[in-house]
Parts: structure tokens; C-alpha cells; sequence
């Protein structure tokens, strides 16, 4: 099989139960329908679609990124995260029409030792890469071991002493690869639209609730990336014992990505993802990572 029929199956597989899990997608994507933004759901372009993982023994980003380099990602930049104690890289796709990923992971030995032997507890399971065993050839494998756990259910009560240090620790402990965000391209909307002012105005108009950390569109400094997002709702998780909890889920990113300098002679249909600013903002990402945090959260 070709790698990028793979790739497609493999994206597909990602996006389809991440959908089931955040019905803010589906309704999103219905009323940008109905206001006549797009046709249907494949006219938006995917930005990119994000990961988070635990920087632990044979687990994190050099574990992780070996699925995407193999079917044609290329690893960019390098961000840190020192007060979330998070590293972490972009991958650019193998063509255009698919989204750039973004994958972190947690520094757990920068955590306390309470809060790092009950990650270990868990990820200490893992006695060997996991994806050193796949055929990354065939889409069906590489599908199910990105929504299979790598570690026991964990306690809720585990998962709320996670919290209280890294909430990105309690998310990932039970969410594992589940599929943090996907991120509409704004920019690519009609006109009235293609701005995250007036998009973002759209999505309030239509009940969901953004992220303001930070305020509710976070800017690079060369003002050329502009992110929001909304607040991940709650989900029903069930804890080890068959303890039924609502946790944070995943939520759904915005970006608007400017014309760069050089190309801003260009007419609009002759503007591609090459003449727009390329990358990350570490600034940037700090707040969206929050999209599923307690301060954020607790608005929905």
C-alpha cells in the first residue's frame, strides 16, 4: 500500500473518532454549513491536528513522531514550555492537502517525586518502544494503537493528584494518543469570515465557548499566526473499579495565517499554504494548551 493512501487512512481513522468524542465538531462544522461558510465538512482545511504524550522511557515524541516521519512528515522546530514542563516539535506534511502535526510531551522528571512515581506507575508498564513492533505500513494497525491504552485505566483518584501538579499529566494519563485538537484554517473561509474577529464572533453567536487565556485570540508576536479555540467539554470517563467521572476531552483550534510580506502582491486565489506564515508560537500554544484545564473548563 502506497504511503499515502496509509497516511489518509490513518488521518481518517483519527478524525472519525475524534468527531464521535467532541460533538463541538460536528456542530460546529453544521452551522458553518447552514450560515453557507462551506459546502461540507471536507471544504475546511485541517491546519493541523495535535498530540500530547509522557516524556518517559520508550514512550513520548521519539516513539510517537516514528508513525509520522515514516509515512513522509519531516520534523521542524523545537518549542519549550518551561512552566508547563513541556517540550515539544512540528512535523510538516509530505504534500499540502494534509495537516502539519504537533506533538508535545510532559518532562516528567521536572516533576515532583510524588507526581512522577504515579506516572511511573503507569508508564513503567511499557518495557519497550510500542512502535518498534508495528507494521507502519498497514493503516488498520497503525489506526488501533493510536486508540489503544499503553497502561492500565488508571484511579481517579491518581488522576486528580495528577492535577494538581500538571494537568496535562491527568489528561494524558487517561486519555493517552486520543487526538487533542484539530484546527480549522480561518483564512481560508469566505470573506466576512476569514478573520478570527469575525470568526470568532460567529462561533460565540452559535453558543460555544473560547478559550481566554490569554485572550481569546493568541498572536505571534510578528502578528502573522493569530489561534483560538474552544473549551474542551467535559467526557465521561471510566476509571479503573468502573468509577464514572467527567474529565476534559478535546477541543477544536482556529488559526489564521498571514500573507507574508513578500507574496502580499499576490491576488487571493493565487495564495497558497507556501506564502503564509509557516510554524508555531510557543506563546501561542502555552494558552491553547489550556483549553483543557480546570480554569477553562469549568466555563462549560
Amino acid at each position: 500500500m502506497e504511503k499515502n493512501t496509509v497516511l489518509e487512512a490513518v488521518l481518517g481513522g483519527l478524525m472519525r473518532r475524534y468527531q464521535e468524542r467532541v460533538p463541538d465538531v460536528k456542530a460546529i462544522i453544521n452551522a458553518m454549513i447552514r450560515e453557507g461558510l462551506i459546502r461540507e465538512a471536507e471544504d475546511i482545511e485541517n491546519d493541523h491536528i495535535a498530540f500530547r504524550t509522557m516524556g518517559v522511557p520508550h514512550l513520548g515524541i521519539q516513539s510517537l513522531e516514528k508513525v509520522f516521519l515514516h509515512l513522509g512528515y519531516e520534523r521542524r522546530d523545537h518549542y519549550v514550555f518551561r512552566e508547563k514542563k513541556l517540550d515539544a516539535y512540528w512535523y510538516a506534511p509530505p504534500a499540502p492537502e494534509y495537516p502539519r502535526i504537533f506533538i508535545s510531551e510532559l518532562r516528567v522528571a521536572d516533576l515532583s517525586p510524588a507526581t512522577q512515581a504515579i506516572i511511573r506507575s503507569y508508564t513503567d508498564e511499557v518495557t519497550s518502544d510500542p512502535v518498534d513492533a508495528l507494521d507502519l505500513d498497514n493503516a488498520e494497525v497503525v489506526d488501533a494503537f493510536l486508540h489503544s491504552g499503553l497502561w492500565r485505566t488508571p484511579v481517579y483518584a491518581d488522576f486528580l493528584e495528577l492535577g494538581k501538579e500538571s494537568e496535562y499529566a491527568a489528561w494524558v494519563i487517561y486519555n493517552r494518543y486520543y487526538l487533542n485538537h484539530f484546527t480549522v484554517s480561518v483564512h481560508n473561509l469566505p470573506e466576512g469570515f476569514n478573520k478570527l474577529e469575525a470568526f470568532n464572533a460567529f462561533l460565540e453567536r452559535h453558543g460555544f465557548v473560547l478559550n481566554d487565556s490569554g485572550g481569546k485570540i493568541k498572536a505571534s508576536p510578528d502578528g502573522f499566526l493569530r489561534q483560538s479555540s474552544t473549551v474542551a467539554r467535559k467526557v465521561e470517563a471510566v476509571f479503573a473499579g468502573g468509577d464514572h467521572q467527567l474529565i476534559a476531552g478535546s477541543y477544536v483550534e482556529f488559526a489564521e495565517r498571514g500573507v507574508l510580506p513578500a507574496f502580499q502582491h499576490l491576488p487571493a486565489d493565487q495564495v497558497g499554504r507556501e506564502h503564509r506564515r509557516e510554524g508555531f508560537e510557543a506563546g501561542n500554544a502555552d494558552k491553547i494548551f489550556e483549553s483543557t484545564y480546570l480554569s477553562q473548563t469549568s466555563k462549560v
